[in-house]
């Protein structure tokens, strides 16, 4: 055979070729032009271990070398500046080194990120230090960050400009673990029933509420205004949202349950907020209840009842019973005098706000709810976000769903009117009108809808192709702003290094044309979150048979995406190295088989183990092993030291003094862990 057409067929080049053979014992001469054909055919045979074995040096080499650059790194000092967050690209950059690398380190630490994707200064961080660099954070941030700093100091400036201050209904969080009776206390503090009207009975959106209570000491009527929060995991920002725009919270804890992740999560946030609260246990009424336990608990976490000493008001409750729902009252009053120079407002000036939910309706359009601050917003007023005139207000509803013509400090209120919705958080400053410009409609709704630029065709084939990575394509549309966030958090906490989620297109409302177009090219599937899809969209999923699922439960959403996840992987191949097995004899040669002597050197022999031939230490072949004899007498297995006739299954032919190892292979069922 030509030499040039044996490396063609090897996949290599033929300078290559001629110098690697020697190593192996295949001495055909630096410049031979031909090889004969049995030879030829050996090396056909042993070109895959020796390629194995050429890889694995490569390997070894490419690790020292990093090793010898960490060391350099080192020695030299050199130091990085990161921000808070950076992108996969920039972060490479900044270290001079290639987007595959980075994209490489970061799935050994269990995170899958494309080049455009942030990661936080932590991870950076790490990953940093671990390659050999001195880490400093830089000082400036990133915009993002300085958007939102910017969102508060302009709401703590618009109202620290009070001149004639008021008392106003405090604004009051309920905060805790999911099903831990959060919605079922502002169901008996309102004598509604709210809770059914929840998905599943879990609480997905913020909502805000007012209630009227009878001051126990003047007899005087007050008004409590209530924001209610999600407790699953996935809803920690909304949560922390919650707090930010609030004067008092409670933090509800079931008796029977006690102190969980969320609590600790929520008791956190309460205290960074620096926020008066009084804790509420609940479920007092179950058999399984142990106030003394969930008291305890609550102690170990620094929260100390004030019947020990402590400074918190606990209140033992029964929000399904509504037993001692009057004293939790009385002492959410009494908190709320405590800190009066607080709970205080301006009613005369213009409206200063927080949007607390945001959504996109069928029939209005984008429609806000906001918590007024301070002033009073009324019909017609412009609706100013964030220095952008969002729009004006057309109509307004309170809480019960009754149209209003104006909404003072600690009024919740649902405003139709955005010509876009706003973000979850954003301030709302009416005052700021006359300094602001209309805002780009068309920019903001494709920052909202996800309108990235993915190209299908490519899907970043240096990097993903490479580490044969597989991805869940989602177009993700939900009712409320707060939902689509929480959703695509969780989705992006389900880490593997073989497959992820990619979301190729978000937004609020009804699933339309577009939005399958997206899920079409990309080969995905079509998420609704309280949504429906138009019936031009539904007809072209029936046509094409793209997948369109609906949820309205964020627990089954997050669980069939993981099911799809683990659908998707390859199982793991688990080798268990059995025993080494010398050969000392060739008692028959068949088709495709040998019966052959050997003794067991180390390990143990089993029937229907899986064998390597090595030669002089080269791999020759593989095979099995389908019999095993000590004598006359047949084994299932053959322990260290013993001598014995084996049965070999396999094409390779095995001589007198080849090593045998004998291993046995498990397929494992791989995993989707949430992080």
């Amino acid at each position: 055979m030509n030499v040039t057409e044996l490396a063609r067929q090897l996949r290599t080049n033929t300078k290559e070729m001629l110098e690697l053979l020697p190593q192996y014992g295949f001495d055909i001469g630096a410049r031979a032009v031909k090889v004969d054909d049995r030879v030829a055919e050996k090396i056909k045979k042993q070109w895959k271990y020796i390629k194995r074995d050429l890889e694995e040096k490569k390997r070894l080499e490419l690790e020292e070398k990093k090793k010898k650059e960490k060391e350099l790194r080192k020695q030299s000092g050199e130091t990085v500046f990161l921000p808070d967050l950076i992108t996969v690209r920039d972060f490479a950059e900044t270290l001079n080194m290639s987007v595959t690398q980075i994209i490489t380190e970061l799935m050994k630490n269990g995170i899958l990120a494309n080049q455009n994707q942030n990661i936080d200064f932590d991870t950076a961080a790490i990953l940093a230090e671990e390659m050999g660099f001195n880490v400093q954070k830089k000082q400036s941030g990133k915009l993002n960050e300085k958007h939102e700093e910017n969102k508060e100091k302009a709401l703590e400036e618009a109202l620290s400009q009070t001149e004639n201050l008021e008392r106003r209904a405090p604004v009051i969080v309920v905060m805790g673990h999911v099903d831990h009776g959060k919605t079922r206390l502002l169901d008996a503090v309102r004598r509604t029933n709210v809770i059914d009207t929840e998905a599943g009975g879990i609480t997905q959106h913020i909502g805000a509420y007012q209630t009227i209570w009878k001051d126990p000491k003047s007899g005087v009527e007050r008004n409590l205004t209530f924001i209610d929060t999600p407790g699953h995991e996935a809803f920690t920002v909304m949560r922390s949202r919650g707090a930010k725009v609030a004067d008092i919270a409670i933090l509800i804890v079931a008796a029977d349950d006690g102190v969980k992740l969320q609590t600790e999560e929520v008791i956190n946030i309460i205290k960074a907020a620096k926020l008066p609260f009084i804790v509420a246990i609940n479920k007092i009424d179950k058999e399984t209840a142990d106030v003394q336990r969930v008291k305890t608990e609550l102690s170990q976490k620094d929260i100390i009842p004030e019947e020990w000493g402590g400074n918190v008001p606990m209140i033992e409750i029964s929000a399904k019973q509504q037993l001692n729902i009057d004293k939790l009252l009385d002492v959410l009053l009494l908190v709320a005098d405590i800190n009066e120079d607080k709970i205080q407002a301006d009613p005369n000036l213009s409206a200063i706000g927080t949007i607390i939910e945001s959504h996109v309706d069928k029939g209005m359009g984008p429609v806000a709810t906001v918590l007024v601050q301070s002033g009073t917003l009324y019909k017609n007023d412009p609706l100013v976000v964030n220095g952008e005139i969002y729009g004006k207000v057309r109509a307004m509803k309170n809480y019960k769903g009754e149209n209003i013509e104006q909404a003072g400090p600690s009024v919740p209120v649902q405003i139709v009117g955005f010509k876009v919705a706003p973000e979850v958080g954003d301030v709302l400053d009416v005052n700021k009108a006359s300094v602001s410009e209309k805002i780009d409609i068309k920019q903001k709704q494709n920052k909202q809808t996800g309108a990235e630029k993915y190209d299908f065709a490519k899907k970043e084939e240096s990097e993903d192709d490479e580490e044969k990575k597989k991805y869940l394509n989602l177009v993700i549309k939900t009712d409320v702003l707060g939902s689509l966030e929480a959703i695509i958090g969780s989705l992006e906490k389900l880490r593997h290094e073989e497959v992820g989620v990619k979301i190729v297109g978000k937004g609020l409302g009804n699933v339309t044309d577009a939005d399958v177009k997206k899920a079409e090219a990309a080969g995905g599937v079509v998420i609704g979150f309280n949504v429906k899809a138009t019936p031009i969209a539904e007809e072209i999923m029936r046509d094409n048979k793209i997948d369109f699922r609906q949820y309205n439960i964020i627990y089954d959403l997050l669980n069939w995406a993981k099911d799809e996840l683990g659908k998707m992987l390859s199982n793991e191949k688990i080798i268990h190295e059995l025993a080494k097995v010398k050969v000392l004899a060739i008692f028959r040669t068949d088709k495709g088989a040998m019966t052959i002597g050997g003794r067991v050197e180390e390990g143990k022999l089993e029937k229907g183990a899986k064998v390597r031939i090595k030669r002089n230490g080269l791999m020759m072949g593989e095979g099995s092993i389908s019999q095993c004899k000590v004598g006359q007498q047949d084994m299932k297995e053959v322990p260290s030291g013993t001598e014995c006739g084996m049965r070999f299954e396999g094409k390779e032919r095995i001589e007198i003094g080849d090593v045998l190892e004998i291993y046995k292979e498990e397929m494992k069922v791989r995993e989707i862990k949430f992080e």
